[in-house]
């Protein structure tokens, strides 16, 4: 498991969100909007959104179709229209402004569960977090560095325990950082790398997914 982590370290040196943000609630904000869509539709909508609205008392006073008519490309927008309003609402009523640096203030807040309070932990705060999404999800299990790499349904909150119990938690963000960079650039879901995989060596699926024209 390290030693595969070491690797990963090589392959990616800058292990950064993917997310633009210049401050923790434009990071809670992008968050919550990334559920169901990529990182690139997000950034591709944020600069209009943060430029409208620039903090939780701005967005808060929002008008719901104009707010929806901004992140209307990143899917779900009634939904995410209505956690942005509501989490705003809460920010400037019950914390001043300020998003909360702590997991469970965070997961009060309309929305947010605990990936995207632990994406801003680590990315806002440097405060460990390991947020587990698909691709940790799925790279985990292809290594087998959890016990249930079996389950078809696997628990992200136990994913994340297992994982962050074998490295200090000052690792903790870039290890996950690292682990969507490896699933997005080589790992993928439905067809992964596995002749170009730089953990091919040791990993432990590489000969079960390669296909016989890898072999």
């Amino acid at each position: 498991m390290h030693e595969e982590y070491r690797i990963l370290c090589q392959v990616f040196p800058e292990a950064v969100c993917a997310l633009h943000f210049h401050n923790p609630f434009e990071l809670l904000v992008a968050t919550v909007l990334s559920a169901q869509t990529t990182d690139k539709r997000v950034n591709s909508v944020t600069p209009e959104l943060f430029e409208r609205y620039p903090d939780p008392a701005a967005m808060a006073q929002a008008q719901p179709n104009e707010l929806e008519a901004i992140i209307h490309p990143v899917g779900f927008y009634h939904a995410k229209a209505r956690h942005l309003l509501g989490l705003s609402l809460m920010l400037t009523e019950d914390y001043g402004g300020k998003v909360p640096r702590t997991m469970e203030e965070l997961t009060s807040l309309p929305g947010v569960g605990r990936k995207t309070a632990n994406v801003v932990l680590g990315n806002a705060f440097n405060i460990p977090g390991f947020p587990v999404d698909t691709h940790v999800t799925r790279v985990t299990g292809r290594l087998r560095w959890r016990t249930d790499w079996r389950s078809t349904h696997p628990d992200p909150v136990k994913i994340e325990h297992e994982i962050c119990d074998c490295f200090p938690p000052e690792d903790w963000t870039n290890l996950s950082h690292r682990l969507i960079l490896h699933g997005r650039a080589t790992c993928h879901a439905r067809k992964p790398d596995c002749l170009h995989c730089p953990l091919a060596e040791t990993c432990p699926s590489a000969e079960l997914l390669a296909g016989p024209a890898s072999r």
